[in-house]
């Protein structure tokens, strides 16, 4: 009987397991495990077959990139494969790397090009007569889905090249989807009640295998070009940094973040500065691709199996990563909302051991098919906030139940569901994904109001944190906001562990922060719905704090943005009569309820006028050209939308002004920009 553990059964295995990893990744769109266990699998497979040679054949995972293409779309033969890289994980693996290529070229030097990895989806662009003729998938690596009429539909593929174009030429480049463009395509996919995509790339392939390119045309889709596969042009430059600028120059998109180092101590550095900087990064990237800058060396150093010799990726820390959700617990907000997370056996993501996990709400959860006890899958969000993205149900217990906020939060001593700090009774309202806790007084809820007013978005107090609002609180010294401003230093020496010189200094940012402007005094009274901008809106209109409590909802729903949503919520928080006594003793305290803006009126020379500002402006910062256009009576705001009329832009403007000129929004330079300040 053979051994159950020869090589030749384990490479089968890993051979079954990774194909059938393949399937649900490159067809499928529905991972079951995280980027960095498949890895581990390949890199299994990979050491056994060097170690036994006679293993390797032709269809192994190792000797082929990605899976067979949709036929449902059409076969497109590459000319030269587009094959995938070879990882490193360590910068001694990197080393290993450097030292190879070194050796193979008998120690000629060369350049390297170094460029984020991307997390999308790699295409094949061919171009004819000047003319985009034909868009692929990498497919097996050989064969690709023809997948042409969906990436017509993306506005930073060129349909025409410049007229000293190659006349045949492809390029190849990397399909993705920002960050806030994931975020929105999964909000409304959530609205419409559509399974949530776990991530960007997941989402970026889905949205180019539509079969109706009217579909793919609504995903804010975007593409950087990273290499050339073939040209009839002979005089192309022998540089892959000089080939992509030449692309840059005929109006292909390239990543403005791609650097030419000579060492690789240089490459080593640009390695750390990504993985540092990664969470600012408008899109996902795994890790940083490395190549050999010389196209006639590349070819020298040839392929081998699936991978060219002359690059290699270097993989950042896995950010996504699978545990065992113990228990779904809930929270309280700072306006009552009753909010989800995932209590998890701790597992380390990207260096950060993570223990919770949000869940937004339980519509949320409903839709994930989350439950409690499933093996599931989590990511760090913008490197800060861990979110569950799914379960994976092949791992679940056959007796777990699906998650139902009412019965989680079942008191058994009051007999019915109830807040989970105070006992209160909850409810949903109609039209809401939210689930809150009737009582206002509530003091989980107070807890965070406290916390929200004191933070830096709002009233800037500094010295009172999240620790320090929670004991003020639960020490019945702050039991409202406005008695903060009657707070003693001697009041706060009762607490432990506060010396006298911490507590003048709190003391002191107390006082400084009367004077803070009305806008933020607003946004930190906390009133449902209202954000920093509808706080900034409702500022300028009404100009001091009792001019807003006594508008009625009529009115206020005649002013743009404030929805009926909006305005009922802010009709019911001055309706308050203990609200309307917390203003009262802030105006006592001496915090400034008024406005140093006029009011808007009709009749101010912006408007009506909505403004996006994007890129870097010289005379002034973003936020100052944003305040110059509100206090003319415009509107600036962060997104281009169809109710855009004006963008400015900058130095270094990105994917706005992109967006922008797809939907004909005016463009305003600088230049214009201050000219039409100065003839206001």
């Amino acid at each position: 009987m053979e051994d159950m553990f020869s090589p030749l059964i384990e490479v089968e295995n890993l051979r079954r397991e990774i194909n059938r990893h393949n399937q649900l990744y490159y067809v499928q769109d529905n991972p079951e495990i995280s980027d960095a266990q498949y890895d581990t699998l390949i890199r299994r497979l990979k050491e056994l077959e060097e170690a036994h040679p006679e293993l390797v054949t032709p269809d192994s995972p190792t000797q082929r990139v990605g899976a067979e293409p949709l036929k449902a779309f059409g076969i497109v033969n590459h000319p030269y494969p587009l094959l995938s890289l070879a990882n490193a994980f360590s910068d001694t693996e990197l080393e290993a790397w450097y030292q190879r290529v070194k050796k193979l070229l008998g120690n000629i030097p060369f350049q390297i090009d170094c460029e984020p990895k991307m997390d999308g989806l790699a295409v094949a662009l061919t171009y004819r007569n000047g003319k985009f003729a034909t868009g692929a998938t990498r497919g097996d690596g050989f064969q690709g889905e023809n997948i042409t009429r969906n990436l017509r539909t993306i506005h930073s593929i060129p349909l025409n090249a410049e007229p000293n174009a190659p006349p045949v030429f492809e390029v190849r480049g990397e399909v993705y989807l920002s960050k806030n463009g994931f975020a929105k395509l999964n909000r409304e996919r959530a609205d419409k009640g559509l399974p949530l995509f776990a991530n960007p790339r997941n989402a970026a392939a889905g949205s180019l295998r539509q079969l109706d390119p009217s579909v793919t045309a609504e995903r804010p889709l975007d593409i950087f070009i990273y290499a050339l596969g073939y040209s009839e042009d002979s005089l192309l430059p022998d540089s892959h940094w000089q080939i992509l600028d030449y692309f840059s120059k005929i109006g292909f998109r390239i990543n403005p973040l791609n650097r030419l180092v000579n060492t690789l101590e240089e490459a080593k550095e640009y390695y750390r500065q990504m993985a540092a900087n990664r969470a600012s990064l408008p899109y996902e990237a795994d890790g940083v691709v490395f190549k050999v800058d010389s196209v006639s060396l590349q070819h020298r150093l040839g392929d081998v199996g699936r991978e060219p010799r002359w690059a290699i990726a270097y993989k950042f820390p896995a950010e996504q990563v699978m545990t065992r959700l113990k228990k779904i617990g809930i929270s309280v907000g700072r306006t009552g909302t009753l909010n989800p997370f995932a209590v998890l056996e701790p597992v380390n993501v990207g260096g950060v051991v993570v223990k919770q996990a949000a869940l937004h709400n339980e519509d949320d959860i409903l839709r994930k098919d989350i439950r409690e006890g499933d093996t599931v899958i989590i990511q760090r969000a913008g490197e800060v906030i861990p979110e569950v993205v799914a379960p994976v149900l092949s791992k679940r217990n056959p007796e777990s139940k699906p998650f139902r906020m009412e019965e989680s939060l079942f008191n058994p001593n009051l007999n019915r569901p109830a807040c989970p700090v105070c006992g209160g009774e909850i409810y949903r309202p109609a039209g809401e994904a939210m689930h809150y806790c009737a009582n206002v007084s509530c003091p989980a809820q107070f807890e965070r109001q406290l916390e929200h007013f004191v933070s830096r978005g709002a009233m800037d107090i500094r010295g009172i944190g999240e620790s320090l609002s929670v004991i003020l609180a639960q020490q019945g010294l702050v039991k409202n906001v406005s008695d903060l401003y009657y707070l003693t230093t001697a009041d706060l020496l009762q607490l432990p562990r506060m010396g006298e010189k911490s507590a003048d200094n709190i003391i002191d940012a107390i006082a400084d922060s009367k004077t803070r402007p009305l806008d933020r005094v607003i946004f930190g009274l906390g009133v449902r719905h209202v954000g920093n901008e509808t706080a900034t809106l409702l500022s300028r209109h009404y100009g001091n704090i009792w001019a807003l409590a006594k508008t009625g909802l009529g009115e206020l729903q005649t002013i743009p943005d404030i929805g009926d949503k909006i305005a009922s919520s802010i009709v019911a928080y001055f309706s308050e009569e203990k609200n309307v006594a917390v203003i009262h003793r802030l105006e006592e305290a001496g915090v400034r309820l008024t406005s140093d803006q006029k009011p808007v009126n009709k009749n101010m020379p912006f408007s009506g006028m909505e403004f996006v500002v994007t890129g870097k402006l010289e005379s002034f910062s973003r936020e100052e050209a944003q305040e110059k256009i509100r206090s003319l009576g415009g509107t600036a705001k962060d997104n281009v939308t169809k109710a855009t009329n004006y963008l400015v832009v900058g130095a270094d403007a990105g994917s706005k002004l992109t967006k922008a000129r797809s939907m004909g929004v005016k463009e305003l330079s600088e230049r214009e920009f201050i000219n039409m300040l100065e003839q206001s």
